[in-house]
């Protein structure tokens, strides 16, 4: 049998019975009836998965497919249609070539088109929900194609309908809304503006903004690289929780807050762990805090799925004991808890 590792950013993940590489939606289709009611594990580019040394006993069905549709207008901008194993980046890249702007922010996010609404990903100030017009999936219980709306996909901060209804949605390909031009949206996020060397809400060519994002990005080690081990990671392991302004108001000052629209309230998940006694450069086993960021967990080289989980496990337990607030895992764990 095929160790998961293999394909996995953390390296790390057991044997699955059977792996099963497709790259048509035909193909799609027919391992998942293969399948039949058994368990199986869709994988992109296994950049957001912690997979257990056991492995997974089911189907592995690893989406490759590409198919890109284009439909271009002056006045309503660029609608595509993305196959769900297109690399994400890949395709950040193309739309940014070609004069679309939108999708900058989201620069350098490992993965593949398909996952990318499951966990409605998102950087800098932007959601990728904000420019996806359509889903086409495949429903497993009802045996056939499935095409959502944006308002079905049920959108929130790092979550989707999909994410909700775990295994019985199959993203077969991605529609999009992007603007033609070459100016960026006013840019909302200090970080970034700051790297841009420009004020909160002013704009940036979607190429400046591109090649930001990518550095800050690097600098903490949020780019996979096969030679730096800090990079061998499923990025952000947690989310940035969401509390109550109760619960706000008791943490320090110093915290970072982002006040929402419902009164609630998101701090970061860096900044809890870090005010917790976690450090940059923590290790359990062959598990480490990454030297350059703290949400990144990183395999050192010879690390354990058991390693990672722990280590997630310690961080975790930290700001719970500190400041009471759960953290939860922006990594989808699969035969593994934490």
């Amino acid at each position: 049998m095929t160790e998961l590792s293999k394909y996995t950013s953390l390296r790390v993940g057991g044997p699955a019975r059977k792996i099963v590489q497709v790259s048509t939606e035909a193909e799609i289709i027919a391992a998942i009836e293969a399948a039949g009611d058994s368990p199986i594990f869709i994988m992109g580019g296994g950049t957001n998965v912690l997979i257990a040394d056991s492995g997974f006993e089911g189907t592995v069905i690893r989406i490759s497919n590409n198919s890109v549709e284009s439909e271009v207008d002056a006045c309503s901008g660029a609608t595509l249609t993305i196959g769900a194993g297109e690399n994400w980046d890949s395709f950040v890249l193309t739309s940014i070539s070609h004069g679309f702007a939108g999708l900058e922010t989201l620069s350098g996010i490992p993965g593949t088109v398909g996952a990318a609404p499951i966990q409605n990903i998102g950087a800098y100030g932007h959601e990728v929900s904000e420019f996806i017009t359509r889903v086409r999936t495949y429903d497993r219980h009802s045996k056939a194609i499935k095409t959502f709306t944006n308002a079905e996909c049920e959108f929130s901060y790092r979550n989707s309908y999909f994410k909700a209804h775990p295994g019985r949605y199959v993203v077969l390909d991605v529609a999009f809304q992007l603007r033609i031009g070459e100016m960026t949206t006013p840019i909302t996020y200090i970080e970034l503006s700051k790297k841009l060397e420009i004020e909160i809400g002013d704009k940036a060519s979607i190429l400046d903004c591109r090649n930001a994002v990518l550095e800050l990005r690097a600098n903490k080690g949020m780019l996979l690289s096969k030679e730096d081990h800090d990079s061998w990671s499923a990025g952000s392991f947690f989310t940035n929780p969401i509390i109550t302004q109760q619960a706000a108001d008791s943490l320090p000052n110093a915290a970072p807050k982002w006040p929402l629209e419902d009164g609630r309230v998101k701090v970061s998940a860096a900044w809890l762990i870090e005010n917790s006694g976690i450090h940059k450069g923590d290790e359990i086993g062959g598990a480490r805090i990454s030297t350059k960021h703290v949400l990144a967990l990183t395999n050192s080289g010879n690390a354990t799925a058991s390693d990672i989980a722990a280590l997630a496990k310690r961080a975790r337990d930290h700001v719970q004991s500190a400041f009471g607030i759960t953290l939860v895992a922006e990594v989808n764990l699969v035969g593994i808890e934490i």
